[in-house]
């Protein structure tokens, strides 16, 4: 019989809780580990690029707004731009090497990316953050460039499962995750899905539950940074509502997996006070590489 994951291997939301790791001056986003295991962050209005190695974090690579990132086999970072409108590259040892998104992609002008997703084997996938009209942009390492998906409310993190060939949208303002089967055709109407609506913040304010960054972890589960929730929320296969932890950071931005325990940012405010933490899972993420 196949395994269903489910809450049941899920660590106790009751029992498990965030480790502040760090606080700093600038609100952080952007989580990512390489293939040697280093930790890197950025930190948006302090317009760094930061590594976390012993206990202390230093600027690894400077930007204008570094938002998500991601790094690629060869230690490369991609990152997502949001006030130069572009895709940034770094090399391995943080040296900036330029633009790799056109400024308009079939006749849209790129306006604020906010966070990546790689398919090693043929490009990258980016979110444009605008209300009401925001896009998905897929970028091949070959230069090519196209719309993936388009009239999204705020669309903010992504992830892609290559297995499925499926992506994964955070349609913040609309506070759920969007579905996209890129087996599909475009015009299909099972091509962009509701995936879940996530709970919703009893003070009903609108910046109080805006989903946002998210990691798929060995299971398929989907785990999502929910902004103004101090949440990360659990996802099924299916959709369903697994778990919500405590992530100890109010404005929870972004999350990836570091072993077997979830690293998480986000800040107090914005521009800040910052923050980093750490959870104790006991589960490994998803590895595309």
């Amino acid at each position: 019989m196949m395994h269903t994951p489910d809450r049941k291997s899920l660590p106790d939301p009751k029992t498990t809780h965030s480790e502040q790791i760090l606080e700093l001056k600038y609100y952080t986003e952007g989580p990512a580990v390489d293939h040697k295991g280093s930790f890197y962050f950025t930190d948006l209005a302090g317009k760094g690029i930061r590594s976390f190695h012993g206990g202390r974090s230093l600027v690894w690579g400077k930007g204008e707004r570094p938002n998500g990132q991601a790094i690629l086999l060869n230690g490369d970072h991609l990152v997502c731009d949001s006030f130069s409108a572009c895709v940034l590259k770094y090399s391995a040892n943080g040296k900036l090497l330029g633009s790799v998104s056109p400024e308009t992609i079939e006749g849209h002008q790129v306006l604020c990316p906010n966070d990546i997703a790689i398919d090693p084997d043929k490009g990258f996938y980016f979110t444009d953050s605008v209300r009401k009209e925001g896009m998905v942009y897929f970028v091949g390492w070959d230069g090519s460039a196209r719309i993936v998906a388009k009239g999204i409310d705020f669309a903010n993190g992504i992830v892609f499962q290559k297995k499925k060939n499926v992506l994964w949208v955070a349609e913040s303002y609309k506070n759920r995750i969007l579905k996209v089967d890129l087996n599909a055709h475009s015009k299909d109407a099972d091509y962009m899905t509701v995936f879940a609506s996530l709970p919703f913040n009893k003070n009903n304010t609108e910046t109080g539950n805006l989903p946002d960054g998210m990691a798929l972890d060995r299971e398929g589960r989907l785990w999502i940074a929910h902004y103004g929730m101090q949440a990360v929320q659990v996802l099924s296969e299916t959709g369903e509502l697994l778990a919500t932890y405590d992530s100890g950071i109010p404005l929870t931005s972004n999350l990836c997996f570091v072993g077997d325990e979830i690293w998480i940012t986000g800040g107090i405010a914005e521009p800040g006070p910052g923050r980093l933490a750490k959870m104790k899972v006991g589960i490994e993420g998803y590895s595309l590489l």
